[in-house]
């Protein structure tokens, strides 16, 4: 069809993209007119595509349209329009024109809660029941027949923002489509609405949002959470209005030690305590609310309120001010109330933009290191809802004897939660891969739930990356983005390989006279156990599993000991699914006592496993002992070294040094640097005049962990060699300092072992000599992946032939797809994760080359 978008925002960008995949041809995007000189994602990425934007700042004017805007929309030919979300007023000589009418999109199970705010109020009045309607324009106000409606159930502690980006979003999106394919197919109801039930309600704004204390707890709940974030519930305390987010019901809250607060109008003084801000309703039952914003806008936690004022305060000369208000300039034309900053990441235009303008601006000052810094983030602000059980054949369930362990937030060295461990069942997998309906399922069904799953990652993306920057230690942009980001890609490329497994017909010599046919045919291998490290825990999770799935067997993964959270609320999310009972099964706990007993298993048919080279020898031989069950490795070791050249972009050379990345728990770090040696005093000048712009680096959770770090340092310094750069830190919690070490011979102890921490090698060889330095690079039983920078296209492409690693980077590092296969040489395993099949590539800045591994 051809179909006119008339609206605006990320949510009507969604809605265009999807309709143009389904072969819809968009003959106009009509959206709202540039921002400060920058575009709405809707036009912008309409524009991008070669499709005609429009963006009128009205159409309409003294109550009637203006008729040069109706003629331009006219002009387009539109078949449907379809309104995504819009907040112009539309006349009805655009909405009336297409043969096919108009549809619009709202956030409410219509009738409930026409007119705007409709997030708002469904949380405001209580509703147990969330929903979006697809409905036909028509002249009144949300007051249109009913094409499609799809609910969800409301949560005890959702929010606005909860509610959108669990559902409202995601299926509001898909629902729209599936409207227009209805209308396409011809199928789509017109349902007029019944008046039985209807409320309108009008904008939410600040001024009507105050709170009415004398209301019980879950209506003063209610009330505080349907403002959330926009316009914000408030009320006068001390004078002044404060504005309160992130409410939940609680029972039996420890109010030992809290400060009363008086609040005007309360049943009683409300508690500041170590968890927050206490609230009463007047039926005595209470509320927690986490944090509070003041009228100049500062936003504390409400733990902080008697503690708000004890800082030094700051005085700025004039100069100061007047720069301090360049920034702030800066940041408002950068970032919009439409930029999620830690979601966007570094990709981000947004970020792109402040940061440049920022640079250019801050060119004359000199910046101390706490200047300028990511800082990290480890929360949302977000009630983290999980699973603490095992998960076996379907359900949570109690370890043997109900035994458990503590799981520690390695940014304060405290527990935050206790997990089921001790339990190996692996009979409900092979149950499920013999008996069950997973064993009988049609590939394209298969798929279809893996793609699911990969949905229901999406949507509880920012509570995975939560729980996985709390659980890990990892910086929560590279949670979302990299952790949960490919993660979720992962689970998307293998749904599809699922129905495009197929083996091959082979021509023998007895094909004729005879009409023999021989054939091959690959099959699911039946139980696969996975066992999977601490320093990604989802995104190792999802490179094992997802391929074992859609190959149609069935999984028990035992995740680190220290790291299994994010492992458990995914397995909650492969039950919401739909998955079989017993396709997946999770199991924390120790890999001395759970992994040795998969290992040991008689029904395992096939072992993932990654980690260290001598546990991976302990399971190939548990496995040939046991039932010579197949063993797939992904092992450490000091893999080859990245080797830099004089003839290289030394801006990509250092900016691209990856020891750093993911804290320095990274298998593929460049752990070790040779320099070509008329370079070499250079390069190191710039990496760490580039170190000391990082604040800190974390390091894991567990203390004999650090322990092993500093052990490695300890042993290392007294081999004689220059330690080069470490960048002290003080605070609670598990840390470890950057460190460079230069001037290390291959003889070393550093120079041989891997320290999976934020330690920088850098070794020197001779200008021009290349057969020196593959030959050093190569003096290591470790394979995993190497590097090499240079402009030379052919020295590159001997390097990279001749260096023994399972990836090799050429003028880039530490790069993955899903689409490329992963795994060593050597003593650093065999077996490929992610790909089709088992190579070999390299990049270069614009090309990229294959050859078999």
């Amino acid at each position: 069809m051809k179909i006119a978008v008339i609206g605006q925002s990320v949510f009507g960008l969604e809605v265009f993209k999807e309709l143009r995949k389904e072969g819809h041809q968009i003959v106009g995007v009509f959206t709202i007119p540039d921002k400060d000189g920058k575009a709405d994602p809707l036009g912008a990425e309409a524009e991008k595509d070669g499709v005609p934007v429009f963006k009128f700042p009205r159409w309409r004017l003294k109550g009637g349209a203006i008729p040069e805007v109706v003629e331009a929309y006219k002009a387009t030919g539109a078949e449907l329009n379809v309104l995504p979300f819009c907040s112009q007023f539309i006349p009805m000589e655009v909405i009336d024109h297409p043969a096919r009418g108009s549809i619009i999109y709202h956030p409410s199970l219509l009738p409930r809660h026409r007119g705007a705010s409709a997030i708002n109020w469904t949380l405001i009045h209580g509703d147990r029941k969330c929903g979006f309607t697809v409905f036909w324009a028509d002249d009144g106000l949300d007051t249109g027949p009913i094409l499609l409606q799809r609910e969800c159930d409301v949560e005890p502690d959702d929010t606005v923002n909860t509610l959108y980006n669990r559902f409202l979003f995601p299926e509001g999106v898909k629902g729209t489509v599936d409207a227009v394919r209805l209308i396409a197919e011809g199928k789509a109801p017109k349902i007029v609405q019944p008046e039985e039930g209807a409320t309108y309600e009008g904008i939410q704004k600040k001024d009507k949002a105050k709170i009415d204390w004398n209301q019980p707890s879950q209506a003063l709940h209610n009330w505080i959470r349907g403002n959330d974030k926009v316009p914000g519930a408030w009320a006068e305390i001390d004078g002044q209005k404060i504005t309160f987010y992130g409410s939940t019901l609680v029972d039996n809250i420890a109010t030992a030690g809290g400060q009363s607060l008086e609040i005007p109008g309360a049943s009683r003084p409300g508690l500041v305590t170590k968890a927050g801000l206490v609230l009463f309703g007047n039926d005595g039952k209470t509320l927690l609310v986490k944090n509070l914003q003041f009228e100049d806008g500062k936003m504390i936690a409400a733990a902080q309120y008697f503690s708000r004022g004890t800082g030094t305060s700051v005085e700025l000369t004039e100069n100061e001010k007047a720069f301090a208000d360049q920034m702030r300039v800066s940041k408002e034309r950068a970032i919009d109330d439409s930029t999620d900053f830690f979601k966007s990441g570094a990709a981000s235009m947004d970020v792109v933009r402040l940061v440049e303008e920022v640079k250019l601006r801050a060119s004359g000052c000199q910046l101390q290191n706490e200047d300028m810094c990511v800082r990290k983030r480890t929360s949302t602000n977000m009630t983290v809802r999980l699973p603490h059980q095992l998960f076996v054949n379907g359900e949570f369930v109690d370890a043997e004897g109900g035994k458990t362990y503590k799981t520690i937030n390695p940014t304060d060295g405290m527990v935050w939660d206790k997990i089921s461990s001790v339990c190996v069942s692996v009979a409900a997998a092979k149950d499920a891969f013999e008996e069950g309906e997973w064993g009988k399922m049609n590939p394209r069904d298969r798929g279809r739930l893996i793609y699911k799953l990969a949905d229901l990652m999406e949507e509880h993306q920012e509570e995975l990356a939560t729980i996985e920057s709390m659980d890990s230690g990892a910086v929560y942009t590279l949670a979302l983005k990299t952790h949960v980001g490919m993660s979720i890609q992962t689970f998307r490329y293998f749904a599809g390989w699922c129905d495009k497994i197929q083996g091959s017909t082979i021509p023998i010599n007895q094909a004729r006279p005879n009409r023999n046919l021989t054939f091959t045919r690959k099959e699911p291998i039946g139980v696969c156990a996975i066992v999977i490290p601490w320093n990604y825990p989802l995104m190792m999770l999802a490179w094992k599993t997802a391929a074992c799935l859609a190959a149609g067997n069935t999984v028990v993964l035992k995740p680190a000991q220290v790291t299994p959270l994010t492992a458990v609320k995914f397995a909650e999310l492969s039950a919401r699914a739909g998955f079989p009972k017993g396709v997946i099964n999770i199991l924390p706990g120790s890999g001395a006592l759970v992994g040795q007993r998969l290992a040991d298993h008689p029904d395992v048919r096939k072992l993932g496993f990654t980690g260290s080279t001598p546990v991976g020898k302990h399971i190939m031989k548990s496995c040939a002992v046991s039932n010579v069950k197949k063993v797939s490795l992904e092992l450490g070791g000091k893999s080859s070294a990245r080797s830099i050249f004089s003839d290289c972009d030394m801006e990509k050379a250092v900016g691209e040094c990856a020891v750093f990345f993911n804290k320095g728990e990274n298998c593929i770090a460049a752990g070790r640097l040779f320099v070509e040696e008329n370079i070499h005093d250079h390069y190191v000048q710039r990496v760490v005049w580039g170190c000391l712009t990082v604040l800190c680096w974390l390091s894991h959770t567990l203390p004999s962990l650090g322990s092993h770090k500093l052990g490695y340092l300890w042993s290392s310094a007294r081999r004689g060699f220059r330690k080069f750069l470490t960048v002290t830190t003080s605070r609670a919690g598990f840390f470890f300092e950057p460190t460079i070490f230069t001037d290390v011979q291959d003889h070393m102890f550093i120079a041989k072992e891997e320290s999976f921490g934020p330690i920088m090698i850098l070794s020197k060889f001779k200008s021009g000599d290349v057969e020196e330095v593959l030959r050093r690079a190569n003096a290591t039983e470790y394979g995993l992946a190497s590097g090499v920078f240079t402009r030379d296209i052919g020295k590159a492409l001997l390097v990279s032939e001749k260096l023994n690693a399972g990836t090799v980077f050429v003028n880039t590092y530490n790069k993955t797809d899903v689409a490329a296969p992963f795994g060593g040489f050597k003593q650093s395993g065999f077996g490929k994760d992610l790909g089709k099949r088992r190579c070999l590539w390299v990049e270069f800045p614009s090309h990229r080359f294959s050859r078999p591994g």
